[in-house]
């Protein structure tokens, strides 16, 4: 599904991030190869090969690249390290890769004391040249802000967290097709996301125009 909703948005010379359920091969090829465009995928064990390597790679890892310290919001304390290479471009088996990355979040609980670390593995297609290590990070945080705005968005105009799909992979799926929806509205840089719903929902017509998904669809639809 991704492909043809990224068929209805301008991404020339844009970063296009993923969670791991895109970090396909296609999908890369498709951007980059056809889009023109760069992307920072998030490395799961769906790409058991590619998450192996990685994890081989920066396990004996040094000094980090980057650390950032973040403002203590939301009641944690966190810090943010980012380790990068080059040296595997030409190995791993995935197309357009400029480097790979490691970050690691530390997060204390102001209140309870409490730590967790987290630790996610990802690929770009931007060079060491076009994204060094804190602007990797940069794109990486800024994935994830998008993400949570993006839930609220969904919870307050689809009230998903009182949905009850719960047979099978039904609720990951319909989740999933919600945040696309959303993501091609705020693509078009609308004024209201709930708005736009309402203009969509009442006219089938206007969600393929407003797509461009139709050789006759109307040249104002994405206004």
């Amino acid at each position: 599904m991704a492909i043809p909703l990224l068929d209805a948005i301008d991404i020339q010379g844009k970063n296009i991030t993923a969670d791991a359920l895109l970090t396909q091969r296609k999908i890369a090829r498709y951007i980059v190869k056809k889009r023109k465009a760069h992307y920072f995928f998030t490395v799961k064990g769906n790409q058991s090969g590619l998450l192996q390597d990685l994890q081989f790679y920066f396990q004996g890892r040094q000094e980090p690249d980057f650390v950032e310290y973040a403002p203590p919001d939301h009641g944690r304390i966190e810090t943010r390290k980012i380790w990068t290479t080059a040296e595997l471009n030409h190995y791993l088996d995935f197309p357009y890769v400029g480097q790979a990355f490691l970050i690691e979040r530390d997060s204390i609980d102001k209140k309870t004391g409490e730590y967790s670390r987290d630790i996610a593995y990802g690929i770009t297609s931007r060079n060491p040249a076009q994204a060094n290590a804190q602007r990797v990070l940069h794109v990486n945080r800024g994935h994830w802000s998008i993400e949570n705005s993006c839930h609220y968005i969904i919870d307050w105009n689809y009230d998903e967290d009182r949905s009850r799909i719960r047979t099978g992979h039904g609720p990951e799926n319909i989740t999933r097709l919600r945040r696309f929806a959303v993501g091609i509205i705020k693509s078009k840089a609308v004024t209201s996301v709930a708005q736009k719903m309402r203009e969509l929902t009442g006219n089938v017509r206007l969600v393929f125009d407003y797509l461009r998904m139709t050789k006759n669809s109307c040249a104002g639809a994405s206004l």
